[in-house]
C-alpha cells in the first residue's frame, strides 16, 4: 500500500512537471519572440504618441466632455483598430487599399459628419457643447461612432499597418497564437496615448470653464473636430 501512494504521488509530480514543460514549450515556441516585442513595443508607441487624426479627436473630446466622453470615443476608436489591425495582419488590408473609391466615399461622409459636430460645437450647439459651468453630456453612442469612423475611414492607417505589422509576424508560428499578444499590445499603446491626449484637453478645458470662457471652449473644441474633419476628407 506504501509503495502504491508512492508511486501515485511520483506520477502526479510527472504530471505536473509534464505540464509545466509544455506550457514553457507553448511560450517560448509560439509567441512572439522578447526580441521582437523589443522592436514593437517602441515603434508603434511612437506611431501612437504622434499627433494625428485620433490623439486630436481625444483633445477635442476630453476639451469638451471630459474623461468619460474621451473613454467612450476610445472605445469606437480601439474597435476600429483593432479591426484595421486585423485585416492588415491577414493581409486584407492591402486588398481594400486596390479600392479607393470605397475610401473616399467612407472619408467623405465620415468627414462631413465630423464637420457637421465642428460646427456645432463652433455655436455652442448640439449634445456635445458646453453649456454653463457644466460639461457637455455623454453620449456613448455619438462619441463612440465618432471614435470608429476616424479610425476606420484613414486610408494612411490601413497602409500602414499593412506595411508595418508584417515583419513582425514570425511565418514560422501559428498566426492565432501570436497575434493576440500583438493585438493587445497595439490596442494598450493606442488607449494610453488616447488617454494622454485626453487629459492633456480636459485640463485645458479645466482652465477655460473656470475663467469663464465656455464659448472659447466650444470654439477650440469644435475647430478641432472640423479639423478631424478636413484632415480625414484630405486623406
Amino acid at each position: 500500500m506504501l509503495f502504491l501512494r508512492l508511486w501515485r504521488r511520483r506520477d502526479g509530480a510527472v504530471t505536473i512537471a509534464a505540464r509545466c514543460v509544455v506550457r514553457v514549450f507553448f511560450t517560448v515556441t509560439l509567441m512572439p519572440d522578447l526580441l521582437i516585442l523589443t522592436a514593437f513595443i517602441p515603434t508603434f508607441f511612437f506611431v501612437s504618441v504622434t499627433p494625428g487624426m485620433a490623439m486630436t479627436l481625444a483633445m477635442s473630446t476630453g476639451m469638451s466632455i471630459g474623461m468619460r466622453g474621451a473613454l467612450w470615443m476610445s472605445l469606437g476608436e480601439l474597435t476600429a483598430l483593432g479591426m484595421v489591425s486585423t485585416c492588415a495582419a491577414v493581409g486584407v488590408a492591402t486588398l481594400m487599399l486596390n479600392f479607393p473609391a470605397a475610401f473616399l466615399a467612407f472619408r467623405i461622409v465620415g468627414g462631413l459628419y465630423l464637420l457637421y459636430l465642428g460646427w456645432q460645437l463652433w455655436h455652442s450647439r448640439g449634445k456635445l457643447a458646453v453649456a454653463g459651468q457644466s460639461r457637455g453630456p455623454v453620449v456613448p453612442a455619438q462619441l463612440m461612432r465618432q471614435g470608429f469612423i476616424t479610425a476606420a475611414a484613414n486610408p494612411k492607417g490601413w497602409a500602414f499597418h499593412a506595411v508595418l505589422l508584417p515583419p513582425f509576424l514570425d511565418a514560422g508560428k501559428p498566426f492565432l497564437v501570436q497575434w493576440p499578444v500583438l493585438l493587445f499590445l497595439i490596442l494598450l499603446i493606442e488607449f494610453l496615448c488616447l488617454m494622454l491626449y485626453a487629459v492633456g484637453g480636459r485640463s485645458l478645458g479645466q482652465f477655460l470653464n473656470s475663467h469663464g470662457r465656455i464659448r472659447l471652449l466650444n470654439r477650440i473644441s469644435g475647430a478641432l473636430m472640423a479639423l478631424v474633419g478636413i484632415w480625414l476628407m484630405l486623406g
